[in-house]
């Protein structure tokens, strides 16, 4: 029998890996620049700003006080009729969220891919790690107060109620809530690489899957519908 020919697809020439490298480098080079121009350029896409966040959980807070619960339908009464359409989800849809090492409870109101903005909080108190983040994180406390420290320093941050906690991009801190606290939390940035931080917990510890198949959910939900909004 004549010896088999030897499959000219399985044959990797100097000529074909050159080629294939070549391609590879130019479309990494490519998407690399895409990046960088998007990342220059995030404030196209956000609806929403810590400013104005600020503003409004001030009133909120001017007009209803400790009774949290007016004060959160306050907010996602607002900001609603601001941007009607479906961009505010008016639906409480509480869930437990373990991240950090940190335990509380959260309501999302908005989630795209640059920005989500949401309640969190306890009402026992917990501590944990805030996570490095792809994007500024704006933490505006409703109720209660927030400790946060940073290696080196000898005193606590402290944020009362109607402060707000700026964790900038890429920076990390311990954070606290020694009791009840809650808090409007604006992130802005690229949201898509936060969410490792918030299911790893749940994958590594808790293995809560109703509450980690409910994040993502109602997560992927309102990312997708923002998308089909033309929200990016």
């Amino acid at each position: 029998m004549p010896p088999k020919e030897s499959s000219s697809a399985s044959v990797v020439t100097p000529q074909s890996f050159a080629r294939k490298a070549t391609i590879f480098a130019v479309v990494f080079a490519l998407l690399t620049v895409l990046y960088r121009f998007l990342d220059s350029h995030l404030d196209w896409f956000y609806i929403l700003n810590p400013t104005d966040l600020h503003d409004l959980s001030l009133r909120a807070i001017g007009a209803h006080g400790n009774d949290t619960t007016a004060v959160v339908a306050y907010i996602t009464k607002e900001l609603s009729d601001k941007f009607p359409g479906g961009y505010i989800n008016l639906d409480q849809e509480w869930i437990f969220n373990n991240a950090g090492g940190a335990m509380g409870g959260m309501y999302i109101i908005h989630a795209s891919i640059t920005e989500y903005l949401i309640i969190f909080g306890t009402a026992v108190g917990t501590e944990g790690h805030t996570g490095r983040h792809t994007a500024d994180d704006y933490f505006h406390i409703l109720k209660g107060t927030q400790l946060a420290y940073t290696p080196g320093s000898y005193e606590p941050e402290v944020y009362p109620q109607g402060s707000v906690h700026h964790l900038h991009r890429g920076t990390v801190k311990q954070y606290k809530m020694d009791s009840a606290c809650f808090a409007l939390e604006y992130a802005r940035g690229w949201i898509p690489p936060m969410l490792g931080f918030g299911f790893a917990d749940g994958l590594t510890s808790t293995l809560d899957i109703p509450t980690l198949w409910r994040t993502t959910w109602v997560t992927g939900r309102e990312m997708v519908l923002n998308l089909a909004r033309g929200k990016l």
